[in-house]
């Protein structure tokens, strides 16, 4: 066959939708994606970051037979049929599906002569995975590390990065043009490649980043902290690894990371400009202990919360420590990471690792579990 058709909203596209489409290719010596824009429904992303989205998927597969053509105000069917494309190729996941997917089949080819189906059946593990499903996850402590595995990396940076920049503007309010180009600017610059956006960034990243206000949210919620509160945690979490190096340097990276907060001009209040200063450098960990904040065991506990997450998740962030200092030589690594846990497991034990008592309650057992079964890979 020399074309086939697959079409479909993809906001966003899901490693389900990948599946499809790599079984097309199996069968077809290109693969055009219908990228159906309907002005009846309100898609996360317009049509064009859809469109670029799923190339970039397709790329990182190393799949160039893949074409994307958005499709507005008409029905898919008939434009792959005037494109010389017979058949479109769709998946069925139940019974419901087939259901449905046969009335379109049936329409598309008797109504408006359109292309014809063919129907796949995903494997097991892909059964459940649709965008509506992807879309359901966001929120919750914990969202984007379940989110991950379900969609392809572009779709997921797109996705991450979205909700990002919602959180960023709900914490600026900018009054005029300039402030709100001086967003924008420190927005672009924490998310980028200098800073959560740096391909040496395997842990204190974009997923770090939004775990930590995931985590900031929930505690809000839980707790009844104020917004003003709330924001101030907030904003010294977006700030507390902006500065992130390795080697002898003058400033640690926590203090650089504060005295960068506080040249942006973003809080136009000096005395919470300063707070949230303070509340970086509790993360330091050659000054935070004689710092005092009311805020300071939020913080601090936001900042450990990623030791008591499912065993998955810890081992992801182990992994990504590990990678970080890949500059570290294994039997150094061993040593100087066997030291920390050790010292953080004391304090878990003790009941001192999570000050603030909703994160204690939380994640201080599950904390100690991950922290043990690390601890015994490194001996």
């Amino acid at each position: 066959m020399k074309k086939i058709g697959f079409s479909g909203t993809l906001d966003p596209i899901t490693n389900g939708h990948m599946w499809v489409i790599g079984e097309a290719r199996s069968i077809a010596d290109e693969v055009v994606v219908l990228l159906s824009e309907n002005s009846t429904k309100q898609p996360r992303f317009s049509a064009e970051e859809r469109r670029a989205i799923v190339l970039e998927s397709c790329a990182e597969r190393g799949w160039r037979n893949v074409q994307v053509q958005v499709v507005k105000s008409d029905y898919t069917a008939r434009v792959a049929k005037r494109q010389g494309i017979d058949y479109l190729i769709r998946g069925i996941r139940t019974t419901a599906d087939f259901d449905y997917e046969n009335l379109i089949q049936q329409t598309n080819v008797e109504v408006i002569g359109g292309a014809k189906t063919l129907f796949v059946m995903p494997p097991r593990d892909l059964g459940s995975v649709s965008s509506s499903f992807v879309k359901a996850l966001e929120g919750p402590v914990g969202w984007n590390w379940t989110m991950k595995k379900f969609v392809p990396g572009p779709a997921y940076r797109a996705w991450i990065m979205g909700w990002l920049r919602k959180e960023w503007d709900q914490l600026w309010r900018a009054s005029d043009a300039a402030a709100l180009a001086n967003a924008n600017h420190w927005f672009e610059r924490l998310t980028g490649v200098s800073a959560y956006g740096g391909t040496d960034r395997h842990y204190h990243n974009l997923d770090h980043l939004v775990h930590g206000l995931a985590e900031i949210r929930a505690w809000a919620a839980n707790t009844g902290a104020s917004r003003r509160d709330a924001d101030i945690v907030r904003a010294a979490f977006w700030f507390h690894d902006a500065h992130y190096a390795h080697g002898a340097q003058e400033l640690s990276n926590e203090e650089a990371s504060a005295r960068l907060w506080l040249s942006t001009g973003l809080e136009a209040d000096a005395g919470r400009a300063d707070e949230v200063a303070q509340l970086i450098r509790v993360t330091d960990h050659f000054q935070g202990g004689a710092i005092t904040h009311p805020l300071k065991d939020a913080m601090l506990s936001v900042d450990l919360a990623i030791l008591g997450q499912e065993e998955e998740v810890y081992q992801a962030y182990a992994r990504g420590i590990r990678a970080e200092y890949a500059h570290i030589a294994p039997d150094s690594y061993r040593e100087q990471r066997g030291q920390v846990l050790q010292h953080l497991s004391a304090k878990a034990a003790g009941g001192k690792l999570f000050a603030d008592a909703y994160f204690a309650d939380q994640y201080n057992h599950l904390a100690l579990s991950n922290m043990a079964a690390e601890l015994a890979t490194l001996a």
